[in-house]
């Protein structure tokens, strides 16, 4: 499968359980399993009542994939909002196939749609799989 055949969706509400999936998924790989408090009361309320959070899927074949969750904030010093990943996870098995930067790419296009004056995101540093990733892009 190639970066040809992925679909980028948004989230949405009924995806409630599948975001929870996905976050246990990246908590296990980041080995902070037992920090998430998240339940799907309350993804369902911050993401889709108070629309704190919004989340993406790369769906290849009908299958989700990757998904990465983001939200808005703003910069005092440039005076405008920025877009700002907290999570991008590619299921192991599908890495190295294009789905985390189509994912990243998707992003970057809303940050223009949406004037963002920058897009920012944070690495653990001991993740050198994520710091290739990044510096790869």
């Amino acid at each position: 499968m190639t970066k040809d055949n992925i679909l980028i969706r948004r989230a949405e509400r009924q995806d409630v359980p599948l975001l929870l999936d996905f976050i246990r998924g990246i908590a296990r790989y980041e080995k902070m399993e037992n920090e998430v408090i998240a339940s799907r009361e309350v993804l369902d309320r911050e993401m889709f009542d108070e629309h704190r959070a919004e989340a993406v899927f790369a769906v290849v074949d009908g299958r989700e994939v990757g998904f990465a969750l983001y939200f808005y904030n703003f910069s005092t010093f440039i005076g405008h909002s920025g877009l700002y990943l907290e999570d991008l996870f590619v299921w192991p098995e599908e890495r190295g196939k294009g789905y985390g930067k189509a994912l990243l790419l998707h992003l970057v296009r809303i940050a223009r749609e949406h004037h963002c004056g920058r897009m920012e995101w944070t690495c653990l540093n001991w993740n050198q799989l994520s710091i290739d990733f990044y510096l790869s892009l």
